[in-house]
């Protein structure tokens, strides 16, 4: 089985993949690896450049970023079946938003970004697709985040009924 059969048969069992064509599936498979990693490994280091969009297979990966005056915090835990490293797709951001390091040994499906960003510019039905998707990921960790810095920076709310 080639490389591309087993990323296009792994793809049908992912549910962010559903719904696609399976000619989608196909091209998205063309330009994909299946990469394999042990706890502690580095994906990414926020502001590095963005080279590919992961989706994870098995394991755990701590999304991470810089906080003034707290240093490296954990901001998302990424469980099976998520995606991580969006921000390589978008087309305005030109560095990864957050760190991302391997919490227990696994795999993830690693897309190369910038094919498949030249995919969704040359069929627009599967650019609407997955930027759709896309958009849900970024929605969703965007209020991760900040749920985690008002975690960290807010200030417990009073009681007015106390005065």
């Amino acid at each position: 089985m080639s490389n591309s059969e087993e990323v296009f048969i792994a793809f049908q069992k992912i549910p962010w993949f559903s719904g696609l064509r399976d000619e989608h599936l196909t091209k998205i498979a063309e330009i994909s690896h299946v990469r394999h990693f042990k706890s502690g490994e580095r994906f990414f280091h926020e502001g590095d450049k963005q080279d590919y969009i992961y989706v994870l297979t098995a394991g755990r990966v701590a999304l991470d970023m810089f906080v003034p005056h707290h240093g490296k915090m954990r901001i998302s835990t990424i469980e099976e079946w998520d995606v991580f490293g969006w921000s390589s797709v978008t087309p305005g951001v030109h560095q990864r938003t957050a760190g991302a390091v391997a919490v227990l040994d696994g795999e993830t499906l690693a897309i190369d970004a910038e094919q498949l960003r030249q995919l969704c510019e040359k069929d627009h039905d599967l650019g609407f697709l997955v930027m759709r998707r896309l958009a849900s990921v970024v929605a969703s960790r965007l209020m991760e985040t900040r749920l985690q810095l008002l975690d960290v920076f807010g200030e417990p709310t009073e009681n007015k009924n106390d005065q």
